[in-house]
């Protein structure tokens, strides 16, 4: 029997712990944090949960691939953001799609597209379903549409083709992180894009929402791994060509990549690929302030050793995450490669480590095989990045108010920035939950700059969650545009950052974009409300 996931958050419904041990974790969470409620509540069951009749019926010939029961339609309702797991907690589904469709080759998918643009529905192309930036939620720009479709691609999740000569593979966007790296698998290959999301985002999703993954430096993003993309629109085939590089003008890729299911609905891509890395080395560095290990990792990015791992979490957070006790700033160092011993190149990154301040025990090596997190403090940072989707949920139940928001900007403005973002979102969590604390951590740098990442961690007013969360968003999103930096770094625009995406673009461009739009889009029916208005 197919696993299935849980319809209002992260994971699958035989990973929900029992209430005992949602108890037994609320018990130790808010011992750790100093608030919340040690008694969990619970979410409202599907069962109990009534969604508007559907506006719209597939036609026989879609029947077969496409569903209207309540749990697929809530199960797609949302992305998984704190806003979108309270709602669903709560069982609050207000803008639930009409149909969802399963097609399973490109045929199906195109038919699908026809008929829903033939009745005049929306359309809105679902991945993983784990966009935290309302980038699925058939809310704004839907309400005048005759009904809503969504189009689930996971059913299109295969390594097509595979180049071992180029370190290229042709993959379709529905496969899943752990799906297409199985596959590759199989040829001693990897693709080594890995977003906290890994265990349920796809590529087509990685690549329309131009997500962050594994490497810290030089790979950030998706971007720097595609080669080329295939996408369907109401107006036809959109494929680039299969190219290292190209000066070619305004790339075709580019328009794609990022473009959050506006555009076109993404069905396959060709991607960059690597031999999988046998040799490692990670070492946990400590450094007496943040700042202190912020100039350490920017001579780092501009050293040209291209860490794989270079992540500065704050004394705050290492404190909360298990990795440190509070009284110092760590640095997860990192270094991997199939081809050659790394050691060399670790060496050298911890002597700019020391002419900061910064001192470590002696760096783990790792050959073939899993092996294990050099230092604790590494594999407990490590485990909670991993663990935080699943944390979410049991926040939500015990009343803690949980939010990240990520951005970059250059290095010579960042101490400025960084501190103004802190004391602009803890005086909004101050005023709003009456405490609570704002920590952050440096996810990918840049020989230019780094990317800020801050997490908000506060007392939740029980049914005023909703509420709270808007005030601490427009803080954060405010300070962050005031500042100069980018309304998003690896998150995507989605819904929740369309009016900072507004102020933070050029107006023509955010013109040219929509006539980009209506020539491949005419009716506007492609995913509504984001990036642009019809």
């Amino acid at each position: 029997m197919e696993r299935r996931r849980k319809h209002w958050g992260w994971g699958y419904e035989d990973e929900q712990p029992s209430p005992e041990e949602v108890r037994a974790a609320a018990g130790f969470l808010v011992g750790r944090l100093g608030f919340g409620s040690t008694e969990p509540e619970q979410p409202v069951p599907l069962s109990d949960v009534s969604l508007p009749a559907p506006r719209v019926t597939p036609p026989a010939a879609l029947a077969a691939i496409c569903a209207t029961d309540e749990y697929e339609r809530a199960l797609h309702c949302y992305g998984r953001s704190y806003v979108d797991i309270v709602r669903a907690f709560r069982g609050r589904f207000e803008h639930p799609p009409d149909v969802v469709a399963h097609p399973r080759d490109e045929d199906e998918l195109r038919a699908t597209l026809d008929w829903a643009l033939s009745i005049g529905a929306a359309v809105i192309a679902f991945g993983g379903g784990t966009s935290v930036v309302g980038g699925v939620e058939a809310s704004t720009g839907c309400g005048d549409r005759a009904g809503v479709v969504t189009i689930d691609l996971k059913a299109l999740d295969s390594v097509l083709e595979v180049d071992p000569v180029s370190l290229s593979a042709r993959i379709q966007a529905g496969a899943t992180g752990p799906g297409l790296e199985e596959q590759l698998g199989e040829h001693g290959l990897t693709l080594r894009h890995f977003p906290q999301s890994f265990q349920f985002s796809t590529l087509g999703g990685w690549i329309a929402t131009r997500a962050g993954g594994h490497f810290a430096t030089l790979y950030t993003h998706i971007d720097d791994l595609v080669e080329s993309v295939r996408a369907i629109t109401p107006a036809g085939v959109w494929e680039s060509r299969r190219l290292p590089g190209s000066g070619a003008g305004v790339s075709p890729d580019r328009m794609l990549i990022g473009s959050e299911g506006t555009l076109g609905v993404i069905t396959e891509a060709w991607v960059r690929v690597r031999r999988r890395p046998v040799h490692r080395a990670s070492t946990p560095v400590r450094f007496p302030d943040f700042m202190s290990g912020a100039e350490a990792v920017r001579a780092l990015s501009q050293s040209g050793l291209y860490p794989s791992n270079c992540r500065l979490i704050d004394a705050r957070e290492a404190e909360v995450t298990g990795a440190g006790d509070g009284s110092h700033a760590l640095l997860v160092l990192g270094f991997e490669s199939a081809e050659h011993d790394v050691e060399p190149w670790m060496t050298a990154a911890l002597e700019i480590c020391a002419d900061h301040g910064g001192t470590w025990i002696p760096p783990t090596r790792r050959g073939s095989g899993p092996g294990r997190a050099s230092g604790e403090a590494v594999g407990s940072w490590r485990e909670a990045f991993l663990r935080a989707p699943y944390l979410r949920d049991v926040f939500i139940a015990i009343g803690v108010l949980s939010e990240t928001f990520e951005t970059a900007i250059t290095w010579e403005r960042f101490p400025g920035f960084n501190e103004g973002v802190l004391a602009g979102v803890q005086d909004a969590v101050q005023e709003v939950c009456g405490g609570g604390f704002v920590t952050c951590r440096l996810t990918h740098v840049y020989p230019d700059g780094p990317a800020p990442y801050y997490t908000v961690l506060a007392p939740a007013r029980r049914g005023g969650e909703l509420e709270q969360w808007t005030q601490i968003k427009r803080a954060a999103s405010e300070a962050v545009i005031d500042g100069g930096g980018t309304i998003t770094h690896h998150h995507a625009v989605g819904r929740a950052h369309r009016p900072w995406y507004d102020a933070q673009r050029p107006a023509p461009f955010a013109a040219a974009l929509r006539a980009a739009k209506a020539a491949v889009d005419p009716t506007g029916a492609l995913n509504p409300g984001v990036l642009i208005d019809p």
